[in-house]
């Protein structure tokens, strides 16, 4: 691997394994452990049911089984340990936004390789649903680094056939596909409307963590006069004064409204949220995230 005769694919996942690695061993020193937390369930799934005895919580109760006059029952749970990963990337032309090799692709790409080594070292079943306003790329969960490998390839390799953005239609994918609660890394600018319902289905049913990329040239525009702008997503061409105030006003307005949606959403349902900048070195932010998912009550 350590050949200068590396084929690209060899490179990428060696580049991948340092990341790892850096998070290892930031995960060591805070966490006294790995950051196995990740692919582990923060809560409690059905298991059965059982008599009622006294101390039992009301709430606990299986009206439905109790109603068939054998008794009264109550819920019995066990704790999720092994879950389904999924990592759910929006891949459509907003994506493409930063600097060359650091665009919101780039990281986005750079993050889910990273978590499909790391859920191979932890023998945790990971696939990937890509996405714009179709599916792109679907690779059901599996186990092991041969799995991890042609994840990281497909992933790499992928080149969408769709530039538009449907991250509600992605998210209505992913339901379909998933038969049994899973954890979920939705990845995406979130640079779309209409998608707070699938968002709060995909929440509610699932172990839903949200990433969102952003670039900080989506904030603040330069001012360069007059200029052309390309939407990537549609195609069309507009002339715009980038110097004038107002447009600037409105650029930063739409920025940070963007954000502030999306976070307001996940505050609403308690759902994880991390906002990533192109520019940043998204390694502690990671680490920082997995340590909350351990702390959470040791049910990580």
């Amino acid at each position: 691997m350590n050949s200068p005769t590396a084929t690209p694919f060899q490179q990428i996942v060696r580049q991948l394994r340092q990341m790892e690695i850096r998070i290892l061993k930031a995960a060591d020193a805070q966490l006294q452990g790995d950051f196995h937390s990740v692919f582990k369930g923060t809560g409690l799934e059905f298991d059965d049911v059982r008599l009622y005895q006294y101390g039992d919580e009301v709430r606990a109760i299986d009206w439905a089984v109790s109603s068939k006059g054998h008794g009264t029952f109550v819920k019995t749970y066990k704790e999720e340990r092994e879950q389904s990963v999924l990592l759910l990337l929006d891949v459509s032309a907003s994506q493409q936004v930063g600097a060359a090799g650091r665009r919101k692709l780039d990281v986005g790409r750079e993050i889910c390789g990273i978590l499909a080594l790391a859920a191979a070292r932890q023998d945790a079943q990971l696939g990937i649903l890509a996405f714009s306003d179709q599916k792109e790329l679907y690779l059901a969960p599996g186990k092991g680094i041969r799995h991890a490998y042609t994840l990281i390839k497909r992933l790499f390799d992928l080149e969408p056939k769709s530039r538009q953005t449907a991250v509600g239609a992605g998210i209505k994918q992913a339901l379909g596909l998933l038969k049994r609660r899973s954890i979920i890394l939705l990845l995406s600018d979130f640079i779309d409307t209409s998608y707070e319902r699938e968002l709060t289905m995909l929440a509610r049913k699932h172990d839903l963590i949200v990433i969102q990329l952003l670039d900080e040239r989506e904030r603040e525009f330069p001012p360069l006069g007059i200029i052309p702008l390309l939407d990537q997503e549609t195609g069309r061409t507009v002339w715009v004064n980038t110097s004038a105030e107002s447009f600037r006003a409105r650029y930063r307005a739409t920025y940070e409204q963007n954000r502030e949606q999306i976070g307001q959403i996940c505050r609403r349902h308690r759902t994880e949220y991390l906002s990533i900048a192109t520019n940043a070195d998204f390694v502690p932010q990671l680490v920082k995230l997995f340590r909350q998912r351990n702390q959470r009550g040791g049910r990580a």
